[in-house]
């Protein structure tokens, strides 16, 4: 048990690196321990570790199994509540938000997100509001409408 400085022992030996490419005498002089000719003796010449020599690799052959929900999610273009008041006018609508630069692409619809202070009221319509958006919204004296 160590109970202060003066108890700690030795640390423990520290192996020194092999410095290949150092003369004959150093036992890796010469082919610095790579042998002759061949890939690897090259520089970079080794493949990864799933590569099976030309063979398809195990990965590619075995069947893709499973349902996987991704292809077939809807991607919303995202707005902040707080970026809703660089809009001009009272009424928010899709294409009032591609005007001001806040979105560049639709893709499946726009969805308003809290985060931010909204301090007029305004009449928002979005495809999807987050329930935060929608109380920010409504505290401000707004109204939402899904369309």
């Amino acid at each position: 048990m160590v109970t202060g400085l003066h108890d700690l022992g030795q640390p423990a030996p520290r192996r020194r690196r092999r410095r290949v490419g150092r003369g004959p005498g150093s036992g890796r002089g010469k082919t610095s321990g790579r042998g002759q000719k061949g890939q690897g003796a090259r520089s970079g010449g080794t493949k990864g570790s799933a590569f099976e020599g030309g063979q398809s690799p195990f990965v590619s052959r075995v069947p893709i199994r499973g349902f996987n929900n991704k292809r077939f999610a809807s991607e919303y273009a995202i707005v902040n509540v707080g970026d809703l008041a660089r809009v001009e006018g009272d009424t928010i609508t899709p294409e009032a938000l591609m005007e001001a630069g806040l979105v560049k692409k639709m893709k499946d619809g726009i969805k308003i997100l809290g985060d931010g202070e909204l301090e007029r009221a305004l009449l928002v319509k979005a495809h999807r509001f987050s329930k935060e958006a929608q109380r920010k919204i409504e505290a401000a004296g707004g109204r939402i409408e899904v369309i």
